[in-house]
């Protein structure tokens, strides 16, 4: 380049970079001086790019002694600063800048970039290894920023950051690689898509405060994502649009509190397979207007929906299909509107309110070892009746199981009772009947000892009807007297005689009502002692 034809401020720049000194070409008016009114920006204030690209490809050498480096403030870059596949051994550090074209930074090897303050209509870094950190804060940048592919040895901070691309990808960041923290944070906005697929974060992930809009698809599209620490996406986190997280690991929490989700209809949290190392919160004032999913999640911690707000209208609101977790926290600040989907999900405590329960449940397959509250049997059927699949077996089978675990083993032979008498309802109408039957007499075996109220009824009845009519005695040398009491009871018992039975013979219809009083001794007494068995055992 021919240091001839340098403009004043471009000669400038060039003295300064040998030891890194910074040139402000600011007005000192803080309005002008918004990047905002680059375009009016002047020749005083105006760098070509082509001086830039220059200085950063080791056009000028560091004075010994010190370190080179491009600091400028205030200035109108014109032209295209194309650092391709470029290696730039010195640092570029930018502020409150206008630039006329977007960066193309694809491929190259940096120091250190910072464009805080800046206007940019696009920065291309795809592939980029910049060995240092990669500052973009406060800088509205439109027509996308493109970081896929890209490396970075220090922090990526993008606080303050507006991104403008509604019809595109706002940030494109597949497959990047940051080895330190990522600030998303203090007002950072997005219109359009935000992307990090398969993207490695060797720190925190930060979107506090962030605000990411694209309502006609993902506003976050972060699958596969892997974060080492924790990602923060609260304190005002707002996305209109769905964000996705499908795949994604987290090796610390993941906090979703006070977070507000929006995607009418749709899903709003796609959490599917995610795997987090301790915690989720999305809690305390969490909103999501669409579907909230954590089918297949691994949380190995506590998953919080304490205080939330879900809504999906006839939709599924909530999917814990499949997760595993420590505990779950099902306690919004009000009752699910929508599906709450809780199917095949293992989950060693699970926290709820009755008073917050989803009018529409999906419970088949879903284990836990421990409810709290633990509520009655009557209570808690009430929670597995609200199943919109009907009549299933497991939920209680697994809540008879829970009670007895406790000790709480007539609650357990209560939801087992329920379960019978609602799997009747499923069946046919000679089912039905014999199942009225099983019911009425013996509670379907649950109520073993109602049988012996069945068996004073017959005693009280053979009675009766024998005393009424005395059954005709048996030849034989010793007979005893006939006493209709005893007669009934040995008819009933079914082991055993009392010294009646062998010696008298009914006739015709009696003949028939005792061998009734026989076979239904028979059932009853061992129902009866079936049930004394299960309850010594117990004891």
């Amino acid at each position: 380049m021919n240091v001839e034809e340098l403009t004043p401020p471009e000669r400038a720049l060039w003295a300064a970079f040998a030891t890194g000194e910074s040139v402000d070409l600011s007005s000192g008016d803080p309005t002008m001086d918004d990047p905002g009114y680059g375009e009016r920006w002047g020749r005083e204030r105006t760098v070509r790019a082509e001086v830039l690209l220059a200085l950063l490809v080791g056009a000028v050498e560091a004075r010994p002694g010190q370190i080179a480096a491009v600091r400028l403030s205030g200035a109108r870059v014109i032209g295209s600063l194309n650092l391709g596949h470029a290696e730039v051994a010195v640092p570029l550090a930018l502020n409150g800048c206008y630039f006329d074209e977007a960066p193309h930074l694809y491929w190259a090897s940096m120091n250190s970039v910072h464009l805080m303050g800046c206007r940019l209509p696009g920065l291309v870094a795809s592939g980029t290894r910049v060995d240092g950190h990669l500052w973009l804060e406060g800088s509205v940048i439109s027509g996308g920023l493109w970081l896929d592919g890209a490396h970075i040895s220090g922090i990526l901070n993008m606080s303050g950051v507006h991104l403008l691309n509604p019809q595109g990808d706002a940030l494109l960041a597949d497959r990047l690689t940051v080895d330190a923290n990522v600030y998303c944070d203090r007002g950072f906005t997005a219109h359009g898509e935000v992307r990090l697929p398969g993207a490695r974060v060797g720190g925190q992930l930060i979107f506090r405060q962030a605000t990411l809009n694209n309502p006609s698809g993902a506003a976050l599209y972060a699958s596969r994502l892997d974060v080492a620490a924790n990602v923060f996406c609260d304190a005002g986190f707002t996305a209109n649009g769905e964000v996705r997280l499908r795949g994604a690991r987290v090796g610390g929490y993941l906090s979703l509190v006070g977070a507000k989700l929006s995607h009418p209809g749709r899903m709003a949290l796609n959490a599917d397979d995610l795997a987090v190392e301790t915690d989720v919160y999305c809690s305390d004032g969490f909103t999501a207007d669409g579907g909230v999913s954590f089918s297949g999640a691994r949380v190995t911690g506590q998953l919080s929906l304490r205080g939330a707000r879900l809504g999906n209208g006839e939709g599924t609101a909530l999917s814990l299909q499949r997760l595993q977790a420590e505990e779950v926290m099902l306690r919004p600040a009000e009752p699910i509107d929508g599906v709450a989907d809780l199917s095949y999900a293992k989950i060693n405590v699970l926290h709820d309110d009755p008073r917050t329960w989803a009018h529409r449940l999906q419970l088949d397959g879903l284990a836990y070892e421990t409810l709290d509250p633990p509520l009655t049997a009557r209570e808690r059927l009430g929670w597995i009746r609200r199943d919109t699949d009907g009549y299933q077996p497991q939920p209680y089978e697994r809540l008879a199981q829970t009670y007895r675990s406790i000790g709480l083993d007539a609650d357990g032979r209560t939801v087992l009772l329920a379960k019978a008498r609602d799997r009747r309802k499923t069946q046919s109408l000679p089912r039905k009947v014999i199942g009225w039957l099983q019911d009425g007499l013996v509670g379907y075996g649950f109520r073993p000892f109602r049988a012996a109220s069945w068996l004073g009824g017959l005693l009280a009845f053979g009675t009766i009807v024998f005393s009424l009519h005395r059954p005709p005695q048996l030849e034989a040398e010793q007979r005893p007297a006939f006493n209709a009491f005893f007669y009934t009871l040995d008819l009933l018992l079914p082991i055993g005689t009392l010294g009646q039975e062998p010696y008298f013979s009914p006739q015709g219809v009696y003949q028939w009502i005792a061998n009734f009083i026989i076979v239904a001794g028979l059932i009853l007494g061992l129902t009866v002692a079936a049930g004394a068995t299960r309850a010594l055992s117990r004891d």
